[in-house]
């Protein structure tokens, strides 16, 4: 908590807003999607989905496959209380649908659905996406599956394993691909450097919780020098990466 409040005072001394930007591609997508003030249809589905999961009173056993839980003591959680804890804040789920329609993405993985609240983000993004969504936990992946198809979300393909069964089998490209399931950074650098195989020109990587600890704020540090990311970008709760060959190497510090 320490390495995060004071990475926080230095993120607030650096960062910028639209005014401070100095690329276009930056700068749209600054004023276009991150200060979208539009109220989107697609927000109610997911207020009223949100809602629902925290009415869920029930228990399940999850196993953690990241670095755990700093909430919770035991596995044995009940539903309401992960995502009033721990579940993504209504702010930034709403900006995760604006990325993905943004950029008019169509092929998305994430990795570590959780209980799907950015999952169905991402879901209700393009009439055309397609999302491949990890997650290690049977009992969670089972939940959110549930609500799934409640919420009749049927662009969604889930695939039960841990990060490193998955990534090394799968060699499609992706427009889009949000890691939020491990907050280890050594393992968070394993998976990006997997995952290069699977980007294009024009794909964007999502990392959460860059300033989780030392070694995550080091891993994203390692990644935003890699030769094949040109464009980075951070927003304190989130790290975006591009690979656009087009662009000069820059990096950005933007408050969301």
């Amino acid at each position: 908590m320490i390495h995060q409040s004071k990475s926080y005072i230095k993120f607030v001394r650096l960062s910028k807003n639209k005014h401070g930007v100095h690329s276009p591609f930056v700068y749209d997508l600054v004023t276009k999607c991150f200060n979208d003030k539009t109220r989107y249809p697609e927000y109610d589905i997911l207020k009223s989905h949100r809602k629902t999961l925290r009415g869920d009173a029930s228990m399940i056993e999850m196993k953690d496959f990241g670095q755990g839980s700093r909430v919770f003591k035991g596995n044995a959680r009940k539903v309401s209380a992960v995502v009033k804890n721990a579940g993504m804040k209504k702010k930034r789920q709403k900006l995760l649908f604006r990325l993905a329609s943004y950029f008019k993405s169509e092929n998305i993985l994430e990795l570590g659905t959780s209980l799907g609240l950015g999952t169905v983000a991402l879901s209700l993004s393009n009439e055309f996406t397609a999302i491949h969504t990890v997650e290690g936990c049977p009992n969670t992946l089972r939940k959110a599956q549930g609500y799934f198809e409640k919420f009749n979300l049927h662009n969604i393909e889930i695939h039960q394993k841990i990060f490193s069964d998955f990534l090394p089998e799968n060699t499609q490209k992706f427009d889009l691909i949000f890691i939020d399931g491990d907050h280890n950074g050594e393992r968070t650098l394993g998976y990006f450097n997997s995952l290069l195989k699977n980007v294009h020109n024009d794909s964007i990587i999502i990392f959460d919780d860059i300033y989780w600890s030392k070694d995550m704020t080091e891993a994203w540090q390692r990644i935003i020098a890699n030769e094949s990311v040109t464009v980075s970008i951070d927003t304190f709760q989130w790290g975006m990466v591009f690979f656009r060959k087009e662009q000069p190497k820059q990096h950005f510090v933007i408050r969301v």
